[in-house]
């Protein structure tokens, strides 16, 4: 994958936004495993605190840490250095894409966060919806920081501390919020100050990403795939490593032609979905590890049962005695 690096400058955003700070609105959304928003309300009494906690913390990093030679360099380029904020085209970002689509286009069908309707340990994270008046419109921008099942404490199971005595919690569920600078999203680029905390938040691998591209690329230059709308095949590959890898392994010059795959599904009857047009269906992962399984020939019906296996381990043995080696 690659993609032209962006030209957003990091630091005259920081600079942008301290000055206007007091004129930002700032809306909250938790979002799941899944990457499934949900609308949270806050007191009027946290603002402040939101503020501080999501928006002043990165944007005073960003413009006193300039001073000592902070860099902003691309991610893809780079990996762990010192001094070093990292960003990236929010394009190749597909799951921190997505939420932000659902959250600009999809606004009014977002529900908001009950603990009583919905669980707290299928959250993954929270973002902040940062906006304030710029040029000729509306400008705006996302702070996302990553949510672990420990920094929620459950009223019935947890104690107050008041003064020297200990008393009932009273709130149903409280939250501990991340203090540390994480990811922010703006003008179409991810701001990466923490890079293992990003990469875990969006699940985002930039090496498999690339692997799957060009695996992708390769294997549909050989057979002709028909995929269910919004799913493309390295989006799937990404998504499932044990079949990426699997892929890897897999020497595309001397596989199956499309012809001969469809034949080997019907002799190991296995339902493999074509179009009119010949094409293999691809409705879902499900589908897409039948395409693989069978690509790397991992179905075998036993000719003294009958009975249909799926291997899950092949070993090549060396060829009989008297016999030449295959391959």
């Amino acid at each position: 994958m690659e993609s032209e690096p962006s030209a957003f400058d990091v630091f005259l955003w920081a600079n942008e936004v301290d000055e206007i700070k007091n004129n930002v609105s700032v809306e909250l959304f938790l979002f799941t495993k899944s990457y499934t928003p949900f609308k949270v309300r806050y007191s009027d009494k946290l603002t402040a605190s939101v503020k501080a906690m999501f928006m002043q913390e990165a944007v005073s990093y960003v413009i006193k840490e300039a001073d000592k030679g902070l860099e902003c360099r691309e991610y893809e380029k780079s990996d762990g250095e010192d001094k070093v904020i990292y960003k990236t085209d929010l394009k190749n970002v597909a799951r921190a894409e997505t939420l932000l689509n659902l959250i600009e286009h999809e606004y009014s069908d977002i529900d908001y966060f009950s603990d009583d309707a919905y669980e707290f340990k299928k959250i993954k994270g929270i973002i902040a919806k940062f906006t304030y008046p710029g040029g000729n419109g509306t400008k705006t921008f996302y702070v996302a920081k990553g949510l672990s099942a420990s920094a929620a404490l459950k009223g019935a199971t947890s104690w107050e501390l008041n003064g020297e005595s200990f008393e009932p919690f009273a709130a149903e569920l409280a939250l501990k919020m991340p203090e540390d600078n994480q990811v922010v999203i703006v003008d179409g680029t991810v701001v990466i100050f923490n890079q293992t905390k990003f990469e875990a938040l969006f699940e985002y691998d930039y090496k498999s990403q690339v692997l799957a591209d060009e695996k992708a690329k390769e294997i549909e230059q050989k057979y002709k795939l028909s995929f269910a709308e919004g799913l493309t095949l390295n989006s799937l590959l990404q998504s499932k490593k044990p079949l990426l890898k699997k892929v890897q392994g897999i020497d595309l010059e001397t596989s199956m032609t499309g012809d001969q795959l469809v034949s080997y599904a019907d002799e190991v009857q296995v339902e493999l979905m074509t179009d009119d047009d010949g094409a293999i269906i691809i409705m879902d992962d499900k589908d897409l590890s039948m395409f693989v399984n069978l690509l790397n020939e991992d179905y075998y019906v036993s000719p003294v049962s009958g009975l249909r296996y799926e291997i899950k381990s092949k070993k090549l043995l060396s060829a009989p005695d008297g016999e030449p080696p295959r391959g």
